[in-house]
């Protein structure tokens, strides 16, 4: 059955005579494109592309198609200005606050429904500490932020989780371990430590504190959770990362699950101020009702 998302990729096909960056532009993969582009086709009985290795051409049919396309989505979105000014929601601006990289990797596919369906509402991101963002949205700074382990009475809604996990040079004698077994933070105590902290509070060193342990040897301290990963890849120490933020290409590097398991988890949570707008009320229904891209509970941010 074809919807809105198949004539909205047409036009952007159209427009920039490639379906790769037609599909960045929609926010759906390359072969999720090629794919829909064929549903399409087929539905209508008529092709309106002509493809090459280099380019994507419209057909002369297809011209008529997408001419019907654009009035249709333009017409579409006459109707949901209308709906938008009876109910506030034409023009906005809201205040989001999360830790770094989540606004780079987390944030744009859950906003990108959101700009299309109100795109007079604009969101401005702003990036801190989890302690900062916390900060934030007790001051009413922000509308919105994301925050770690937000926990009752707080109302969140949950954008993902994942496992803190210990990351070893490929040499280290416990890389020999298997991965259902797990590694105990102890173990990893008098280690030489690459302390990685992602620019939050919650790191390797807060959960030794919590566990009552103390890391004896900090070799170095960063920021970036890729920076600590180059670090024990050059044999320098261990670390203790979000499974998350492993890197793509593992050589010379294991990966342990901490034993017990420990997770984190990072919600949405609104400020006070931010109850009270209409703006941010539109956003937290479009992220809670789930038509944002998707969002995996292992989602890559720190």
């Amino acid at each position: 059955m074809l919807n809105l998302g198949h004539w909205r990729l047409l036009v952007a096909t159209a427009d920039t005579g490639n379906i790769s960056r037609a599909a960045e532009r929609v926010g759906i993969t390359q072969s999720g494109a090629s794919q829909a582009i064929a549903q399409l086709e087929a539905a209508l009985g008529i092709q309106v592309f002509a493809r090459s290795r280099k380019e994507v051409t419209v057909t002369a049919l297809g011209e008529q198609v997408i001419d019907h396309a654009r009035a249709m989505l333009s017409h579409l979105e006459s109707i949901r200005a209308l709906a938008d000014d009876s109910k506030g929601l034409r023009q906005g601006r809201i205040r989001l606050g999360s830790f770094p990289s989540v606004i780079s990797t987390l944030l744009p596919p859950l906003l990108h429904g959101f700009r299309q369906r109100h795109p007079g509402i604009e969101v401005v991101a702003l990036e801190g500490t989890d302690e900062e963002v916390e900060d934030w949205l007790a001051s009413g700074a922000i509308d919105l932020g994301v925050v770690m382990n937000p926990a009752p009475p707080r109302q969140a809604l949950i954008l993902g989780r994942d496992r803190w996990m210990a990351l070893l040079p490929g040499a280290h004698p416990y890389s020999r371990r298997a991965s259902s077994r797990g590694i105990a933070l102890a173990e990893l105590a008098d280690e030489p430590f690459i302390l990685a902290t992602g620019g939050c509070a919650l790191n390797g060193l807060s959960l030794a504190h919590k566990a009552g342990l103390a890391l004896s040897d900090i070799r170095v301290t960063v920021r970036d959770w890729a920076s600590a990963c180059a670090l024990v890849r050059e044999g320098m120490g261990v670390a203790v990362v979000p499974e998350s933020t492993l890197p793509a290409d593992m050589r010379q590097l294991r990966a342990l699950p901490l034993a017990p398991a420990t997770l984190r988890e990072f919600g949405l949570v609104r400020s006070a101020a931010g109850t009270q707008s209409v703006a941010v009320g539109a956003l937290w229904k479009h992220v809670n009702s789930g038509s944002h891209s998707n969002t995996s509970t292992k989602a890559r941010e720190g």
